[in-house]
């Protein structure tokens, strides 16, 4: 026969105020430390036993006494009902102040290009917020998951959460090595592209992304072909500067490589614009301070140095 493990409404009424009576073996002074009349205690008392199915106190008009239930009641009731409290306080803490774990998910390639100056500066700020940064291109279910909030590109965030923009939009951007392009020419078109070798990405439900253009306002989408693929950005960069061949990657995570003449920028008039990157996360009214401490401290760093880290040339 299957058991009912729910806990019936009103369970836990009344057991505040056995311990307090227990403790003070008195319910006009239990009544005092708890604010209440000593009727209502005796009443919430009553209601007690009455659920237990046994009488827990001894009463006389002199003193007030456990019975044996009361006592293997008490020495199970009293830590429970402490750990109970030690965990409210514990809750409230983390609703009333920024500290605790803040996690969050993101992919790679962020990491390097805006975390790092950022997580730098957030840590230092708020000394009592440990932060966890998960960086994989999976796209995850936040409360499933245990996130707090997670960080992706505008057009991979669901229309249900709420989104705050961590830069400016961007293009996206097609490089390739030095030496690849002596080898096998710059294109000049999409339609060039079936001549090279194009590292691809795998995306986190298992399909290969298509190249994304932009052809005079029309957008057009590539299914392009190569000898490797990946699954992270950053993976897709070492392999453009190995000379594997070329990749489409967000503008600001080549901008370093590209300055160092590492990588080259090729089809430039067909880069397509993105909405940027945005950290989001489910619902306002369910954000901790330490949550909240995170997304003011993004707002609060000037613009300028945020544009500066984050737009390509």
């Amino acid at each position: 026969m299957k058991q009912n493990f729910t806990v019936r409404q009103g369970a836990l009424d009344g057991v505040e105020a056995f311990l307090s009576v227990a403790r003070h073996r008195s319910f006009r002074k239990a009544a005092a430390e708890l604010g209440v009349t000593p009727s209502a205690m005796s009443q919430a008392v009553r209601a007690l036993e009455a659920r237990v199915g046994a009488a827990l106190f001894i009463r006389t008009t002199r003193s007030v006494g456990l019975t044996e239930a009361g006592e293997r009641f008490l020495s199970r009731a009293k830590p429970a009902f402490e750990e109970l409290v030690a965990a409210s306080s514990a809750a409230r803490d983390l609703g009333q102040r920024p500290t605790g774990l803040l996690r969050l998910t993101v992919p790679r390639g962020v990491v390097p290009v805006l975390l790092e100056p950022l997580i730098a500066s957030f840590c230092q700020a708020y000394p009592e917020i440990e932060v966890e940064i998960a960086a994989s291109e999976q796209s995850v279910d936040l409360a499933a998951e245990g996130f707090d909030a997670g960080i992706r590109m505008g057009q991979f965030i669901a229309a249900d959460m709420v989104a705050v923009p961590l830069t400016p939009p961007f293009r996206l951007t097609i490089v390739g090595s030095p030496g690849y392009l002596s080898r096998k020419g710059r294109p000049k078109r999409p339609d060039d592209l079936r001549q090279h070798a194009c590292l691809r990405m795998r995306r986190s439900n298992g399909a290969l992304a298509h190249w994304s253009f932009d052809d005079n306002g029309r957008p057009i989408e590539v299914a392009v072909s190569g000898p490797f693929i990946a699954n992270d950005v950053p993976t897709m960069l070492g392999a453009a500067v190995e000379g594997l061949g070329l990749a489409q990657v967000p503008g600001p995570t080549a901008a370093g490589l590209v300055k160092a003449g590492k990588l080259v920028r090729v089809l430039e008039p067909f880069a397509p614009t993105t909405p940027g990157v945005f950290l989001y996360y489910p619902d306002r009214r369910q954000v901790l301070p330490k949550l909240r401490a995170f997304i003011e401290h993004i707002k609060s760093r000037p613009n300028s140095a945020r544009r500066a880290k984050t737009s390509a040339p």
